[in-house]
């Protein structure tokens, strides 16, 4: 080691003189120093007598800077003597080390002189290591004699705190890892830090903005260097490659190789320690059969019951009756309960063995191998997804609720009724050959009208203005005056009915053998009757035009002369058809259009009157239409049948029912619409009348909503007969019913 120090020396003397300072030597590490005065002893022992002055010299020239920076240290502020005094004293320590240094030089050779390694100032020995290694120990490395660097003693918070107040380089001041000792940062360092922080470029002078050199071209060549096709490879897939990985394919669908994910599991299973199977896992999970595409796992046998016990309980034992059953299905063996005859032994070693077994362990086999079995789709639809939302009731008032008059007074079934337009009064007719004017407010009977035979169908003249009853009694038309109201419209519809205009029109004989209009006599007359329409066959229905004028008469045994339209102010009937498909049941008028509806056994047919054609046909799908009922928008139709259904009808939308509603248990008799609020209402002969909310919306895109609502069952069945007829009332929300039991009643 002592080449290597004494080189180390001559070289920083030799940096010293050629940089020509003149200023005081910087302050040297302590293991620097130590290194020193090592080195300057051992020349001294080794030099001989005539250098002796001249290493005393240079040694004493090394304290006397030390002794100068001690006291530089100590004192803040210093006079100009003294530094003529240290710049005498370094260059006497120039020229001791240059002549020291010529001396080593004639001596030796030094090997490392170019070397530069020697320039960064490392006095730390131990390397890029962590340094936090050192931390438990007193020393923080080793320097170049291998000696311990002592760690610099720490200040407590006190110290740092002075020093931050006095010392005026204590923000620029950081400390060194490797050794430990503070290090006063350079105002060209600053700068650096500085730059890089802001990240700028750490070379102050380089420009970033020098101007570009083009060194390219920047225009594009038309033509490529080299215009050589695509070899026919290039668009080939590689039958190599499509080999390898057909075989990993083959290999993955086998389970010889295994995916990432795969092995994961397999790795994350063996970590996870011993894995428990469940003894009769292939009860409760499907069999694992491997690449069977919709794999159907055969059907379960079902286990045995007490029946097939060796000891079973003597209720499962046959007795002599069961033996004799047992017997007679001896051809017939698949109506048997069991496919064997229960018997009783003591013990499990007294039972023999069962002779059928090999032959039902056959037919087993046979079912499995030769029964199909197949997927099917089951959907697990739960049952209130079935049932639509609707509204709740309470949303959709007002509605009947309960039963409010009862009108009692006929003495057979009271099969029809009607309305006056005001809602005052009400006409009922029934199987006692009478028809009834009651009261609506008070249940009282007004009048009553004697026809001489059943009453089936009455109809108030829908004219406010004018006071008409249409009767059909028999073969009788009966249009009557009922005088109660207004005297003047009284008054008026007399004087209407009094004068029968003339016409040069003669009626052809077809007309007048179905049809003949006639006055009544005087006692007919007091009563009431003003015109009668005699006709060859039963007027089952009759039915007024919008506008009072026309009304329809309806005879289903009268074949292509089955419906007739006849004209009040006019005194004329007509046929509207000269032929009818099947057996007509009741016809409508249309509220708003000329369009007449004729409802037949199983269809309804729309005529339009104007033109006189068919316009539609109406599929009921039912057996037999009793009666039906327009809304008053006329865009939509509901239809009741003797078979339990109501049809709702969209004339837009389809010819098919838009919704069939089985809200009866018996057949259903009558229906009707309400005019202002969205109800309509279906009597039965299960006594039951059902008053259901039907709005129907002007825009054409949202469907009717249609909600049950209420159901009254007040009125008693009689001879299986329940309810007949129901009807609205004109302006309130009270709906009328008539029945088998004699009454007419009101709810409301």
């Amino acid at each position: 080691m002592g080449p290597l120090k004494s080189g180390f020396k001559r070289h920083f003397d030799a940096l010293t003189l050629d940089n020509g300072q003149e200023k005081e030597a910087e302050e040297l590490p302590d293991e620097l120093r130590v290194a020193e005065d090592s080195d300057e002893s051992e020349a001294e022992s080794d030099a001989p007598d005539g250098d002796s002055s001249s290493g005393s010299d240079t040694e004493l020239s090394f304290e006397d800077e030390e002794d100068e920076e001690e006291s530089e240290e100590d004192s803040e502020v210093e006079s100009e003597p003294k530094g003529e005094e240290v710049s005498e004293k370094n260059d006497d320590k120039v020229q001791n080390s240059s002549e020291v240094s010529e001396k080593a030089g004639k001596e030796e050779v030094d090997e490392y002189q170019e070397d530069t390694s020697d320039e960064e100032d490392i006095r730390n020995t131990v390397g890029n290591i962590p340094m936090h290694w050192y931390d438990e120990y007193k020393h923080i490395g080793y320097d170049w004699d291998a000696k311990k660097l002592v760690k610099p003693a720490k200040g407590d918070q006190l110290d740092d705190f002075l020093k931050r107040m006095e010392d005026p380089d204590f923000w620029k001041t950081v400390k060194d890892p490797q050794t430990g000792q503070n290090v006063v940062l350079s105002d060209e360092d600053i700068d650096l830090i500085k730059r890089i922080a802001q990240q700028k470029v750490p070379d102050a002078q380089f420009d970033e903005f020098q101007p570009w050199i083009d060194w390219f071209t920047s225009e594009v060549e038309k033509m490529p260097i080299r215009n050589i096709p695509a070899h026919k490879r290039s668009f080939l897939p590689s039958k190599s490659e499509k080999k390898k990985i057909s075989k990993y394919v083959h290999a993955l669908k086998m389970g010889w190789m295994k995916t990432k994910e795969e092995l994961e599991k397999e790795a994350a299973q063996k970590r996870s320690g011993p894995k428990f199977y469940m003894l009769w896992e292939s009860d409760t999970t499907k069999e694992s059969m491997r690449r069977i595409h919709d794999h159907v796992s055969a059907p379960k046998r079902p286990l045995p019951g007490h029946a097939e016990s060796y000891n079973p309980p003597p209720e499962y034992l046959f007795d002599k009756k069961e033996m004799r059953e047992w017997k007679r299905l001896e051809k017939e063996p698949h109506k048997r309960k069991l496919h064997f005859v229960p018997q009783k032994y003591r013990t499990l070693r007294e039972v023999p063995a069962y002779p059928r077994y090999t032959h039902e362990r056959f037919l087993r086999c046979l079912d499995l191998y030769l029964c199909p079995r197949a997927h099917r789709m089951k959907l697990t639809i739960e049952p209130e997804y079935l049932i639509p939302k609707l509204p709740s009731p309470r949303d959709l008032q007002p509605f009947p609720t309960q039963e409010t008059l009862i009108y009692s007074g006929h003495s057979d079934i009271v099969r029809t009724i009607s309305v006056e337009p005001r809602g005052e009064f009400l006409v009922t007719g029934s199987d006692d050959t009478s028809i009834k004017i009651w009261e609506i407010s008070t249940a009282r009977c007004i009048k009553t009208i004697q026809t001489k035979d059943i009453v089936r169908s009455v109809a108030w003249c829908p004219n406010s203005k004018l006071s008409i009853i249409a009767v059909a009694s028999g073969q009788r038309l009966l249009l009557i005056n009922p005088e109660t109201g207004d005297k003047l419209i009284v008054a008026k519809t007399d004087e209407l009915l009094a004068d029968s205009p003339e016409s040069d029109l003669l009626d052809p004989e077809r007309l007048k053998a179905a049809v003949q209009w006639s006055e009544p006599d005087g006692f007919e007359h007091k009563t009431g009757f003003r015109i009668v329409i005699n006709h060859f066959k039963q007027v089952k229905q009759v039915t007024w035009h919008g506008r009072g004028d026309y009304l329809a008469s309806v005879m289903p045994d009268g074949a292509h002369r089955s419906v007739i339209i006849h004209q009040l102010s006019k005194r004329r009937s007509q046929f509207p058809f000269s032929k009818t498909k099947g057996l007509v049941e009741c016809v409508l008028f249309h509220p708003i259009k000329p369009q007449l509806f004729v409802a037949t056994q199983k269809s309804i047919r729309v005529y339009d009157l104007a033109k006189q054609e068919l316009m539609k046909k109406l599929q009921s799908n039912s057996n037999w239409i009793s009666d039906m009922a327009i809304h008053p928008k006329g865009d939509n139709l509901i239809v009741s049948t003797f078979d339990k259904k109501l049809l709702w009808f969209d004339l837009d939308l389809s010819t098919k029912p838009y919704q069939t509603m089985r809200l009866h248990r018996e057949a259903v008799r009558g229906v009707a619409f309400h005019r202002k609020y969205p109800l309509f209402a279906s009597g039965s002969d299960d006594v039951s009348v059902i008053v259901s909310h039907g709005m129907v919306y002007n825009d054409l895109l949202q469907n009717p909503l249609i909600v049950p609502l209420k159901k009254l069952e007040t009125h008693e069945k009689v001879n299986d007969f329940g309810v007949f007829s129901v009807i609205w009332h004109p302006s309130q929300p009270w709906v009328f019913s008539t029945g088998g039991d004699k009454t007419i009643r009101l709810y409301t």
